[in-house]
């Protein structure tokens, strides 16, 4: 088919040029389009099991339908399910996700076009497009659930012994669709099974699964703002069953295109490719060069200090705690090992501590019960666990710690932090915390002992901030990833130790140079706590995506080291006033307080977009989490909101959100330096 029946008449003009291919590999099916003298050349396959071979044998049956030879290509795009595995030899090639390639087909085929519901093979996907040019504004995927998808819907056709083909056109047959109410696969393929039991027809049940579905999807448009001008792609899209639904629900109508829109992606992959062929760029842009600096020493010091204490070879009590508001001066004055219990735990280790907990607790906490219950070392070396409690799922695990495996102590701590009350109750507490630690040792703690450990603690405070603020820095000298390992040190280590380590890294940052590239987009990682070992964000980020996290801003990052504690007065009055005057955690009221220290901590370190990352469950950062974003959308700073546990299942489509996201802040970066 020629440019002219398709694409939009201003924007025909913009797709000549010598021969370029995109292949969009999906979960089901592969699709492949080839832009060659003003014609277009779209296909479609089965995906096969092996990703590069599928890209292959389109590829080849490609270019066999456009009448070209391989060599002649000056450009291919690969995006889609199967992208990652995607390479084509002696062909300059590039690999762009789904969301980008999907919103720039359609704005090709539709400049009018302001929303896309995406819905594919195993997963779907709403994005908020800029008409003018086609690129992604703001977009989100449904979760790891395939309820919604294409996967379901032939699920479904299955069920009610139809071909998929039918399962659309049969559910407009009815006015009376069946209510399906399980949001998830599962549960509604039961609910399936017993409407056809009770007689239910065919027509009324695939009519009742496309509403349910379309409701699913109106969520998704909901959460990117639903206006007119919805278009609609994927391999779902030619479901007419679908289209209705999300029609009548939606309210808007979905444009009609002029190119069947299973092909959109691909289409926009090889617009992508014709966008890249005409600049003088066509490499990949490699992530910066990685420094020298080495933390193996924090690293092993710290590995080395676990195994002696879990060899009860250093002479001391030892203890556990959990929250970051437990004060380390009193502890490091009991002359005891503590040990900040806050490590990432395996798919076994959660799955255990869930037998103890409920299931609608996050894995974090899941993590600490399930260590103990399965004898990790490290938790049996523990004599007592402390817990000052700001969330109320840790209080249940600190209770549960005591009823099941030993002795544990609870603290309670203010919510309201600025009153006077909450501060002296604080106190309170902190001196019944430090009276526990004289009876566990059989050792008076001093007050003199305790000013000096504040006096410790602040110095390696200092420096630990001084190290990240070399973060502020065009080229960070130190990925986001390893100042969490060096800051999680300050939860094991004794601050002594600590500040002789802290200052040999300070130095040494301090020599790198920078270097002599394009610097990386710029990153904060806001919400919730990120564990000992829990790293697969950061490595997908800095590592595959080549971007940088240069602050946190949640209880286990640089913000546990803005503050210092007064040196001059009661050291308990000031333990009370300093941690309660540190960045507090969301459960401390006004809300709007904590908010406004984090839009600040972005803007101080320039960040070019934000992760908003919490666990799944999580109660005090999942619940606050439009209040953040309308803040950082006030300052004009895009978030990506991410909930996690601790499988990896959802590894791939974390990969693609995270690269759609950099994406929008690459276009960004870019149109505002043209502007």
């Amino acid at each position: 088919m020629k440019f002219a029946d398709v694409i939009a008449p201003k924007l025909v003009n913009d797709l000549n040029g010598p021969p370029v291919a995109g292949i969009d590999v999906g979960s089901r099916q592969a699709k492949g389009v080839l832009l060659k003298d003003g014609l277009i050349y779209a296909i479609q396959a089965a995906t096969d099991i092996n990703m590069q071979r599928t890209a292959d044998n389109l590829l080849v049956e490609l270019l066999a339908v456009a009448n070209l030879k391989y060599e002649e290509l000056s450009y291919i795009v690969g995006t889609g399910y199967g992208r990652v595995a995607m390479s084509f030899p002696s062909i300059p090639h590039q690999i762009v996700t789904e969301i980008s390639c999907h919103a720039l087909g359609v704005h090709y085929l539709d400049p009018q076009v302001k929303t896309i519901i995406d819905i594919g093979g195993q997963d779907s996907k709403s994005v908020k497009v800029d008409p003018e040019t086609g690129r992604v504004v703001s977009f989100v995927m449904n979760d790891k659930c395939a309820a919604g998808t294409g996967r379901f819907l032939e699920k479904v056709a299955q069920l009610l012994d139809l071909d998929l083909s039918q399962l659309g056109p049969i559910s407009l047959e009815t006015k009376t669709p069946a209510e399906i109410s399980s949001q998830c696969v599962v549960f509604a393929e039961s609910e399936v099974v017993s409407l056809r039991a009770k007689g239910s027809t065919p027509a009324d049940i695939a009519a009742g699964i496309h509403l349910a579905t379309a409701r699913r999807v109106k969520n998704l448009l909901s959460r990117v703002g639903i206006e007119p001008n919805l278009a609609f792609s994927g391999g779902v899209s030619n479901n007419v069953g679908m289209r209705k639904a999300i029609e009548d629900l939606v309210g808007y109508p979905v444009a009609s295109l002029k190119l069947d829109a299973v092909f959109a992606g691909a289409l926009g992959a090889a617009i992508h490719a014709r966008q890249f062929a005409n600049t003088t760029t066509t490499q990949v842009i490699k992530p910066v060069e990685e420094n020298s600096v080495s933390l193996s020493e924090i690293i092993h010091e710290v590995n080395r200090h676990q195994a002696a204490i879990v060899a009860g070879a250093t002479g001391r009590h030892s203890v556990g705690y959990i929250c970051s508001y437990t004060p380390l001066e009193l502890m490091s004055a009991a002359a005891i090992n503590y040990v900040r219990l806050f490590k990432m735990g395996s798919t076994e280790i959660v799955a255990s501590g869930e037998q103890i907990t409920q299931s609608v607790f996050c894995d974090f906490t899941k993590s600490i019960l399930g260590a103990f219950k399965e004898g990790v070392p490290l938790n049996k070396a523990m004599e007592k666990v402390y817990t000052f409690y700001t969330c109320d799922c840790i209080k249940k695990v600190g209770e549960a710690i005591g009823d099941f495996f030993g002795p544990s102590e609870i603290y309670n701590l203010p919510r309201l932090r600025h009153k006077e009350s909450s501060r002296e109750y604080y106190r309170t507490e902190i001196v019944n915390f430090k009276e526990d630690l004289e009876k566990l040792t059989g050792r008076a703690i001093s007050d003199e002992d305790v000013g000096d450990r504040i006096k410790l603690y602040n110095l390696v405070r200092k420096t630990l901030k001084k190290i990240s603020d070399l973060r502020k820095r065009d080229y960070p000298p130190i990925k986001g990833r390893d100042f969490l390992d060096a800051a999680q040190a300050l939860f094991y280590l004794p601050p002594d130790r600590l500040l002789t380590l802290y200052e040999d890294l300070y130095h040494r940052l301090s020599a790198v140079a920078s270097f002599d590239q394009k610097p990386p987009i710029r990153l904060m990682m806001a919400g919730g706590i990120v564990a000992d070992g829990d790293r697969r964000l950061l490595e997908i980020v800095e590592d595959s995506l080549g971007a940088r996290i240069v602050i946190e801003d949640h209880c286990t990052g640089a913000r546990n080291v803005s503050f210092q504690i007064n040196e001059t007065i009661d050291p308990y009055t000031a333990l009370a006033s300093g941690y309660l005057d540190q960045s507090p955690c969301t459960r401390m009221k006004p809300l709007e307080e904590r908010i406004h220290i984090s839009g600040r901590l972005a803007q101080e370190f320039n960040v070019d977009g934000i992760l908003y990352v919490y666990l799944k469950f999580c109660p005090c950062y999942g619940q606050v989490k439009h209040e953040f974003f309308q803040h950082f959308q006030a300052l004009g700073i895009p978030v990506l909101e991410v909930a996690l546990d601790y499988s990896k299942s959802d590894q791939g489509q974390l990969k693609t959100r995270l690269e759609a996201f950099i994406e929008v802040l690459n276009e960004r970066d870019r149109v505002r330096k043209i502007a």
